[in-house]
């Protein structure tokens, strides 16, 4: 077999840049809701120390954090979106029927 290739299926070890890209992408995107769900629990956890938090600063961080969710998830889904017409036939080729 080619070094290229792996030994059981044949299938090419190395994908195309762009679509390694698209995948990792789509991981990422596939963890942004658990990553925005343990960042809006951590104001549960600041009247752990000793000072008290005032009300105000919590619901700027959770709005911060809510902005930058949806900022995040939009340049993941722009990195997602095929680039043309012809992309969308070519990932079903590269992942398979």
């Amino acid at each position: 077999m080619s070094r290229d290739t792996d030994d059981w299926t044949g299938a090419p070890l190395f994908v195309e840049r762009r679509a390694y890209r698209r995948r990792r992408a789509a991981d990422a995107a596939r963890a942004l809701p658990v990553l925005a769900l343990f960042l809006w629990m951590l104001p549960l956890f600041w009247r752990l120390g000793t000072d008290d938090v005032m009300v105000s600063g919590a619901l700027v961080y959770i709005f911060a954090i809510w902005i930058g969710v949806i900022v995040a998830a939009a340049a993941l889904a722009f990195r997602i979106a095929p680039e043309r017409q012809g992309d969308v036939a070519s990932d079903r080729d590269e992942d398979g029927p």
